[in-house]
C-alpha cells in the first residue's frame, strides 16, 4: 500500500486525491487515512478557527479543537460510509 500512496499523494492540477488512496481509505487502509485526513487538514482549521477570548477578556482568531476533532470524526465516518 505504501508505493500506492507514494506514487499518487503528488498534487495533480486539480488538487484531487487519486481514487488509489480513496479507495483504500474507504476499505480502512490506516496511511490512505492519514493521507485523505492530511489533505483536508487545512481546510478543517479553517473551518474551526473561532474568536476566542484570553483571561483578561481579550479577544484573539484562534483553532477551536473541539470543532476540529468534530470535524475530523466525521470525514472519518463519511470516507467509511461512502458506497463505492
Amino acid at each position: 500500500m505504501t508505493g500506492i500512496i507514494d506514487a499518487n499523494t503528488k498534487d495533480n492540477e486539480r488538487g484531487l486525491l487519486p481514487y488509489p488512496i480513496i479507495f483504500a481509505a474507504n476499505k480502512g487502509e490506516p496511511e490512505a487515512m492519514k493521507v485523505v485526513i492530511l489533505h483536508y487538514g487545512s481546510y478543517m482549521t479553517s473551518l474551526s478557527m473561532r474568536k476566542l477570548y484570553d483571561e483578561q477578556g481579550n479577544t484573539y482568531w484562534g483553532i477551536d479543537e473541539e470543532t476540529c476533532d468534530r470535524l475530523r470524526s466525521k470525514l472519518i465516518q463519511a470516507i467509511l460510509a461512502f458506497k463505492i
